[in-house]
């Protein structure tokens, strides 16, 4: 029965004990020429909040994802987050910067989780719990964003899988040159 992400890492709080930890998403398949984790692991170490993966989107089309209203932090290569929105309408978003699913959290996530009712959906939202942590004060208060700017796949959407899957597939030096002269048999 489908709870929510907020209740999926709920689940979890028994094998993370009291240390930060990472949710890595399965429909967002992030091409990293250089580590979105790492950086978000350093920037958790740092700060000692939480961490999301942002992303730029097309105005028109952030009523699909969480969307985070930022400070930029002077000298860093990170924002502060001051509130997330989920889904929120078009022209009533704080900002084209959308939450993907890539997430270092803080282990006070848990306590925060156990007390968030259920939102959108009827479900209990990460976001939700987020926002609360964004907007708090004391240990494992705050939220950072890492704004990602390589290449990310929604592959919970069929012909962004495909593409992911043929664009990653033809780069690979085993068998990248025998699959596009394939592809350009196929298409003719």
């Amino acid at each position: 029965e489908a709870k929510g992400l907020g209740h999926a890492v709920l689940c979890a709080s028994q094998h993370v004990g009291n240390e930060p930890f990472a949710v890595l998403l399965g429909d967002d398949l992030i091409d990293e020429a250089e580590s979105l984790l790492s950086t978000m692991m350093e920037v958790q170490q740092k700060t000692g909040g939480s961490v999301i993966a942002l992303i730029e989107v097309d105005p028109s089309q952030i009523s699909a994802y969480g969307c985070a209203d930022i400070s930029v932090v002077e000298g860093e290569d990170y924002v502060r987050v001051n509130s997330l929105v989920e889904k929120p309408a078009v022209g009533e978003a704080p900002s084209n910067l959308a939450v993907i699913g890539r997430y270092v959290l803080h282990p006070a996530v848990f306590g925060v989780l156990e007390n968030t009712p259920p939102g959108r959906g009827n479900e209990i939202q990460l976001t939700d719990a987020l926002q609360t942590l964004a907007a708090g004060e004391g240990n494992g208060s705050g939220v950072y964003g890492v704004v990602f700017k390589g290449r990310r796949y929604d592959t919970g959407d069929k012909l962004s899988y495909l593409k992911a899957v043929i664009t990653l597939a033809s780069e690979r030096v085993e068998f990248g040159e025998d699959l596009k002269s394939w592809m350009k048999a196929f298409v003719n």
